[in-house]
């Protein structure tokens, strides 16, 4: 008010001089009336212009107050910045995250709405500055952040609704809009922009100002089809150049792009260049830009009319490729998601939190995951990943060209609008991962077939039953640490009922037969169901499933550690095949688990360290346990069920893996490590259904893809995948025999067996004990059953064996309601034991005598019906000539005479002979032997006592005796050959 005041009298005085010099002079007039009259006419205009002085002065005055007045109201709640603070918030734009394969290879930018590349004003061209700088603020050099005629001619256009709206805003207080302030239209936001203006012009000289202003602005789409903001973006982005090199007519194009980004912008959504009349705005504009450079004097005329004349379409980039999310969608997104999960951990951890925090509250966990997946996308990050890039492309391309999937099979699907159920045809998928051993890092991996059609990862995200792959995992390798097992230890594949819920055997084998008493490594290499849980079940109650959970299998339910199914990969939800991979590369690690990553660090814009991955061992087995598993699994691919890769891999190296297969061979698995990486692959479908068809066999395909995918990153990374040195084997490893028959050392009976096999143990649990399951005796073969001789049982249909007690069997595998033949392998060496309760009774009766024809000079019969019938005895020329065990060929080649055949029993009883057959000559010229005394053969039976001479010395001698097959090979054979795939879960 005294501000006023004094105003007003100064005002006085002003009008005061005025009036005197206004004053009319009486000199002028000489009519004294006269001069009164113009004297009362000038009092009265003065007093009423100095009256209407007097309004408008206060008036203006008290407009000016009460605007101040209104001002000061909108800016009140605005706090005083300080330079730091508006530093801050001026240059924290978005910038785009980069990412980065292996060694710094460049892969694309982090999926973002708005890309976004920071620049120095250095490195931007001159065209540029001066281009925005004439389009957008002519004064930009010249004001102190506001143009005052400039903001009174918006107010008016404003307050009077005018069609034309001219705008008032500087560059400097655009940049106050779009780092400090919001885009609402009000007065508030206007006032706090014009005091925010002024005081940062006071803090940044124009050059600052003008950077952040041009890394900030945004310039509509880029040839990728994405949005961008910044100039190195837009030259990058549009013309395929860096904001340096741009020229005239594309700095003026580019100027021209923030008044309406989306307008001019010359590429549509999908990165695709618009038609000539989508065009013809941003062209427009970009004359208008060219013309405002020209009237600022920044370009001559020659250079105005070189920059209009020029076809500015012919700079455009063609639509871009370049988008990583398109060309790796797997890896993109792959690495978004692990650099999300970092990123939470490092924010929370730099709050005070500890990662145990995360995992125990969900509503934490997911507020750093929100902070963290803005942080990513927002701050300009190089993310650096482990995976290879040649390797990579080339497994991508041998996935794509790999011609033996399967077929596709139908699923049936209810449509969510119109309710009716929708068949489509689902492919077999495929997952696959390689990890390198000593540190963890993920090389390369096969997420899917067709991201399009299926965006799950189905080698680190897709959950899945492991099959077979298990048995390593959970059975035998901790068996070995617990001291329970060895690669010799003797284990039972005959029918078991493990479960006792089930009135019928379990488990089965995936072949549905079975092999008796058989080693864990030979197990193993065979992929038998039944030993496997059945050693599982010897160990379950140490909880063997903790193995599991250190070798970082995260989807473990409490009933995985106590279901026996579990041993044979039947989990409560299944394993990814980055954990099933990463859990082998325990074993070359010498029982280190290493956890398997992807990123390897993450760096802000300057390169500073954000984070660095940092291994953490966990000791999980000892190195004995790790050599032996390995030793183990190199019999899989030596001679077991993953033979069929050695033919299919182009190089050479130490192997050690197993195959594995689904419950009803939903899934099929091939998981092998060699001492640098350690390779697996699951294929299936996605809604679970058998992968049996026609043509090859399931198995194989999935061998055959394994093999197909390493011999592709063997082309590229020979020396990583391929290395010289084998699996060292480490001390407190030694070399012992044992007896086949119970994995204890073997006895003198054992050796005479021939049942003595040599393996490798840890030698802190080398057997001790001396097998003494074993003892002498003969026994009787018919065809491949054998049975124990009683004491009359002839020798010549007996020979010498060895009798298995069946008390022993029990009492070694803690299993009883089992036929102990079934124990007995059906091979060569096993051919001369037999169980102790293998006895054939004998029925008390003489047998009857067998009824004999002739072909030629060969004699056939039928084999007896009496089932204690051992062997047949053929008499000829006064004697016995041959004797043939039950069972072999009942057929005898005899010479001239007359023949009779005899059956014996168990017992020892023999027949009457059987009619005569006359072979050759006339019965005048052989008569046939007296049999007259009851029709029997000779009293003695001794087989070794020779038949009589032959009474007549012309008659040629007779053909070579057929004595059967006595060598011992009944009933064996050569191992069966390998399986088409080991069905490991049943």
């Amino acid at each position: 008010m005294y501000v006023i005041l004094g105003g007003m009298m100064r005002m006085k005085e002003i009008l005061q001089r005025w009036k005197n010099k206004l004053k009319p002079t009486t000199g002028f007039f000489t009519d004294k009336k006269t001069v009164k009259g113009a004297s009362i006419t000038y009092q009265v205009i003065w007093n009423l212009t100095l009256l209407f002085i007097i309004v408008a002065v206060l008036g203006t005055a008290f407009a000016g107050g009460a605007g101040a007045g209104y001002f000061a109201s909108l800016v009140k709640d605005e706090p005083i910045r300080s330079y730091d603070n508006m530093k801050k918030d001026i240059y924290n734009y978005e910038e785009t995250s980069e990412l980065y394969f292996a060694n710094d290879v460049y892969l694309g930018k982090l999926r973002t709405d708005l890309e976004r590349e920071e620049v120095n004003i250095d490195n931007v061209s001159e065209y540029l500055v001066n281009a925005i700088v004439a389009t957008e603020d002519e004064y930009f050099y010249e004001h102190e952040g506001v143009v005052p005629k400039a903001i009174l001619r918006a107010l008016f256009q404003e307050v009077s609704n005018s069609s034309v709206q001219s705008g008032g805003s500087t560059l400097t207080q655009q940049l106050i809009k779009n780092q400090i302030l919001t885009n609402e239209v009000s007065f508030e936001r206007k006032a706090k922009e014009i005091l925010l203006a002024l005081r940062l012009e006071k803090f940044f000289d124009k050059k600052e100002i003008l950077e952040a202003y041009m890394n900030v602005s945004t310039f509509g789409r880029n040839s990728a089809g994405r949005n961008i903001a910044g100039v190195q973006s837009a030259a990058e982005g549009i013309f395929g150049v860096a904001a340096k090199d741009l020229s005239l007519p594309q700095a003026a194009f580019i100027a021209g792009l923030p008044q309406s980004p989306f307008g001019y912008t010359p590429f549509t959504q999908a990165g695709e260049l618009k038609e000539p009349e989508g065009l013809e705005p941003g062209l427009s504009r970009m004359k208008t830009v060219l013309k405002r450079m020209y009237d600022d004097e920044q370009i001559d005329k020659k250079q105005y009319d070189e920059a209009i004349a020029y076809d500015i379409t012919q700079d455009f980039r063609k639509q871009s490729e370049d988008n990583p999310l398109e060309k790796y969608p797997y890896l993109t997104v792959e690495i978004e998601k692990r650099a999300v999960d970092i990123m939470s951990k490092v924010l929370a951890e730099n709050d005070g939190y500890e990662e145990e925090d995360l995992k125990n509250d969900d509503q934490l966990r997911e507020e750093y995951r929100t902070l963290a997946d803005r942080n990513i996308r927002q701050n300009g990050y190089k993310i650096h990943s482990t995976i290879n890039k040649e390797i990579y492309d080339s497994m991508q391309k041998v996935k794509d060209n790999y011609p033996n999937y399967g077929p596709d099979k139908g699923e049936t699907f209810e449509d969510p609008e119109t309710g009716e159920n929708v068949q489509v045809m689902e492919p077999v998928e495929v997952g696959a991962i390689l990890i390198e051993n000593k540190t963890g890092k993920i090389i390369s991996f096969v997420g899917g077939r067709d991201h399009e059609r299926e965006q799950t990862n189905h080698a680190t995200k897709a959950i899945r039953q492991n099959g077979s792959t298990m048995k390593p995992l959970l059975v035998y390798a901790p068996a070995m640490e617990l001291g329970k097992a060895s690669p010799g230890t003797i284990l039972p594949d005959v029918p078991l009922h493990l479960n006792p819920a089930l009135s019928r055997p379990w488990p089965n084998n995936y072949t549905r037969s079975y092999s008796g008493l058989v080693s864990a490594r030979y197990a193993l290499a065979e992929s038998y169901n039944v030993p496997a849980v059945k050693l599982y079940k010897d160990i379950v109650d140490q909880r063997p499933a903790e193995y599991l959970a250190k070798m970082g299998f995260t989807s473990l339910y409490e009933a995985d550690y106590t279901n026996l199914a579990t041993s044979i990969g039947s989990l409560e939800y299944g394993v990814t095949v980055e954990e099933n991979t990463n859990a082998y590369g325990t074993f070359a690690n010498g029982g280190q688990f290493v956890d398997a990553y992807l990123i390897e660090k993450i760096t802000d814009k300057e390169g500073n360290p954000i984070f660095q991955h940092e291994a953490e061992p966990v000791d999980v087995f000892s190195p004995q346990t790790a050599y032996l598993t390995i030793d183990m699994m190199r019999d899989v691919i030596n001679n077991g069920t993953a033979t069929s890769i050695k033919s299919r891999l182009k190089f050479a190296s130490d192997w050690a893996g197993k195959t594995g297969t689904g419950n009803e061979f939903y899934d099929s698995w091939f998981v092998a490590s060699n001492p640098n990486v350690s390779f697996g692959i699951w294929t299936g479908y996605d809604t679970p259904k058998s992968l049996k068809s026609g043509g090859l066999n399931y198995s194989l395909r999935t061998n055959y893809l394994w093999a197909d995918l390493m011999n592709a990153a063997y082309d590229i990374a020979p020396e990583l995948v391929d290395p010289s040195e084998s699996f060292k084997m480490p001390g407190g490893i030694v070399s012992r025999s044992f007896c086949a028959i119970s994995g204890l050392l073997p006895s003198e009976a054992c050796s005479a067996a021939g049942l003595v096999e040599t393996d490798l143990f840890n030698a802190k649990f080398v057997p001790t004990q001396t097998d003494d399951s074993l003892g002498t005796g003969r026994l009787v073969r018919i065809g491949d059953r054998k049975y124990m001789a009683l004491p009359s049982t002839p020798e010549e249909f007996s020979e010498p064996g060895m009798i298995l007690n069946p008390d022993y069997i029990e009492k070694l595998f803690g299993i009883s309601n089992v036929n102990p033949s079934d124990l007995i392998p059906r091979k060569d060496r096993w051919s001369r034991i037999l169980v102790a309760d293998d006895k054939m009774e004998e029925n008390g009766k003489v047998p009857a005598p067998p009824a004999v024809k002739s072909s030629g000079s060969t004699l056939t019969w039928n084999a007896h019906s009496e089932n204690d019938v051992i062997g047949y005895r053929i008499y000829g020329g006064g004697g016995k000539v041959a004797s043939i065990h039950a069972g072999e060929a009942l057929s005898f080649k005899a010479g001239n005479g007359t023949y009779y055949v005899t059956a014996v029993d168990i017992a020892g009883q023999e027949s009457a002979p059987s009619n005569s057959v006359q072979i050759g000559s006339t019965p005048e010229d052989n008569p046939p032997a007296d049999n007259s005394d009851s029709e029997k053969p000779p009293e003695n039976n001794d087989t070794d006592t020779e038949p009589e001479p032959d009474p007549n010395p012309d008659t040629p001698p007779e053909p070579p005796q057929n004595p059967g097959d006595d060598d011992g090979n009944a009933g064996g054979g050569a191992e069966e050959p390998e399986p088409p795939g080991d069905g490991g879960s049943e």
